[in-house]
């Protein structure tokens, strides 16, 4: 939560930190996955934080080096990105178990999702608290302040959490429904209603 309140106040913000998260996720998991079948089950956990740790160094320093500006506004949450929990259990549940190039496809697809929450957070949250979208002013004026504060970040995620659980109980009950459909089977109307068979030429027993 704390790059969801901190950083993601406007677009370009929560843009760079989803690229960090984005380029953390995909090499993190790549290593772990090359490397995983040297790792004691013991120390799993200790190595995925250095593991992480050892990429956010080296997305932090090109940062500060070629994007001065934007490091100084995202400051402390780079470095915050070691204790993102999200990576840590995809390098648990994933990247241990499977293949390099499986790996990289996952850590992109949660890279990619992560960077899509952090931007449409920072959208809503300018457009709404200060009235601009990336630096230039729309509205001309400020809408709601409120989304300029921090506790409009809790409360964005939270709608965005419901959204996509309202969609995903659709979904589930639309997927339900059609496979109950799927599974009746059509008896055509000659199978349920035969007609009667004329029996010609034979004659009833006699015992």
């Amino acid at each position: 939560m704390c790059p969801a309140v901190g950083i993601s106040t406007t677009v370009m913000n929560g843009l760079m930190l989803g690229v960090a998260v984005l380029f953390v996720q995909v090499c993190s998991s790549c290593t772990i996955a090359l490397v995983k079948d040297y790792i004691h089950p013991r120390i799993r956990i200790p190595t995925y934080t250095l593991t992480i740790a050892t990429w956010v160094t080296v997305i932090d320093l090109v940062l500060s080096a070629y994007a001065p500006v934007a490091y100084k506004a995202m400051g402390i949450f780079i470095k915050l990105i070691v204790a993102f929990a999200i990576i840590t259990m995809r390098l648990e549940v994933f990247a241990c178990k499977n293949t390099v190039d499986k790996s990289f496809w996952d850590g992109i697809g949660m890279g990619l999702g992560f960077l899509f929450g952090m931007v449409t957070l920072g959208f809503i949250r300018e457009l709404l608290g200060m009235g601009t979208l990336l630096g230039h002013n729309v509205l001309g004026f400020r809408p709601l302040l409120f989304f300029a504060l921090p506790l409009a970040g809790f409360f964005c995620v939270g709608f965005m959490m419901a959204v996509f659980n309202y969609v995903e109980i659709v979904f589930n009950r639309m997927k339900k429904a059609k496979a109950v459909e799927s599974s009746k089977l059509v008896i055509p109307d000659f199978v349920r209603y035969p007609e009667p068979i004329e029996l010609k030429g034979l004659q009833p027993s006699r015992d």
